[in-house]
């Protein structure tokens, strides 16, 4: 199972999806505008998932679930992303073939999906993108709407990858979510995946009701570079005078371009995110290292006045954890209300694995009740 996968089982992932099982406590830190507290959630944790060997040495704090993922991500040998041309590093395994792979060798029974999905391809400029719309089977539309941006730092993944994501948003939140194929580096450079999904976002606030959604509660959420994409939706939105969305939900997001930070230095060898991926990605993407700086990229010098209310959500063993808090510092410093909360024993990407990473449901949870409350639900 490589990079493309099937969106049928794929669609097993759901964020809400995940076994009862014995209840056990993980910690995460919350942060609320300026002020900060220590929260405990009790989690239910999957039976039976547990690493084969020692935490690994970038990652002494890792917790076993998220052990068990990686374990399972580095069995496959693929060459590492960084050493390959972007179709090739397409071709490797994702954390989502993981996950699916230790559903399916731990006998998880996961329930059907909540949701009907129907594909739509609508212009932007230099050509098409694709959209995968998920509507709630149950409830009453019209529906809140949520623009969903997947990740791959510009160059990799898909829609499919980021399935899980999308679908769990759209079943706890009981919300239309549009998820964005946007177009990919190298063979479409900056701002290309910054242009598209602004275009992706205008359109469904001119089309909201064709889609059973309210076109008067819209917002948007992102992963990684799709955190950076939302944010930037935002902007854009603000700047050039539309509907700006009602909350942005930011996930790990790529938000500066030094790669000298706290969270750099300590998690350099991670995975599946480290600091060669990163750089490698930059590359793909930009026209010209120096685009790096630019505020569409570094998130923390672009002028965040005006911005909707926002959440982020950080991983603790991830080259971008300073990314998010130092965001969330900037954004507070414009005058914008946001709630953060990072996830310690867990590693980039691990927001999509509810079906087996206890604190990805927890993270999941906490995004779906930023959103309805944002939402009036």
């Amino acid at each position: 199972m490589k990079n493309l996968l099937n969106t049928s089982s794929i669609g097993l992932l759901a964020g809400a999806l995940m076994l009862a099982s014995c209840g056990n406590q993980t910690k995460s830190t919350s942060t609320t505008d300026s002020t900060s507290t220590e929260t405990t959630t009790t989690v239910e944790k999957p039976a039976g998932l547990k690493p084969t060997g020692p935490a690994p040495e970038w990652g002494p704090t890792i917790h076993p679930e998220m052990q068990a993922v990686i374990e399972k991500l580095v069995s496959y040998g693929d060459k590492p992303t960084e050493s390959l041309s972007a179709v090739d590093a397409r071709k490797n395994h994702t954390p989502t073939d993981a996950v699916m792979d230790l559903i399916k060798e731990n006998n998880i029974t996961l329930p059907a999906p909540g949701v009907d999905t129907v594909g739509k391809e609508i212009p932007v400029a230099g050509g098409n993108i694709h959209l995968r719309i998920y509507t709630p089977k149950t409830g009453k539309g019209p529906f809140p709407v949520i623009v969903y941006y997947h990740g791959g730092g510009f160059v990799i993944a898909n829609i499919d990858v980021y399935n899980a994501s999308a679908q769990g948003l759209a079943e706890q939140v009981g919300a239309v979510v549009v998820s964005v194929a946007y177009r990919l580096a190298p063979e479409h450079k900056f701002p290309t995946a910054h242009n598209d999904s602004f275009a992706a976002y205008e359109w469904t606030v001119k089309n909201a009701a064709s889609i059973n959604g309210d076109p008067k509660k819209i917002a948007v959420v992102g992963e990684s570079a799709g955190g950076n994409l939302a944010a930037n939706v935002s902007i854009m939105a603000r700047d050039k005078k539309i509907m700006v969305p009602l909350h942005e939900v930011l996930v790990y997001p790529i938000a500066q371009a030094d790669m000298t930070t706290k969270s750099y230095t300590t998690y350099a060898a991670a995975h599946p995110l480290n600091k060669p991926m990163m750089a490698w990605f930059t590359e793909k993407y930009v026209n010209a290292m120096a685009e790096a700086k630019d505020p569409r990229i570094s998130l923390v010098n672009a002028n965040l006045k005006g911005l909707p209310s926002t959440t982020i959500i950080t991983a603790e063993i991830d080259p971008l954890n300073n990314d998010g808090m130092m965001l969330a510092d900037k954004l507070k410093a414009a005058g914008v209300t946001v709630d953060t909360k990072n996830y310690d024993g867990v590693t980039h990407e691990f927001f999509g694995m509810a079906a087996v990473v206890p604190e990805a449901k927890e993270a999941q949870a906490y995004a779906a009740d930023a959103l309805k409350k944002v939402f009036g639900k």
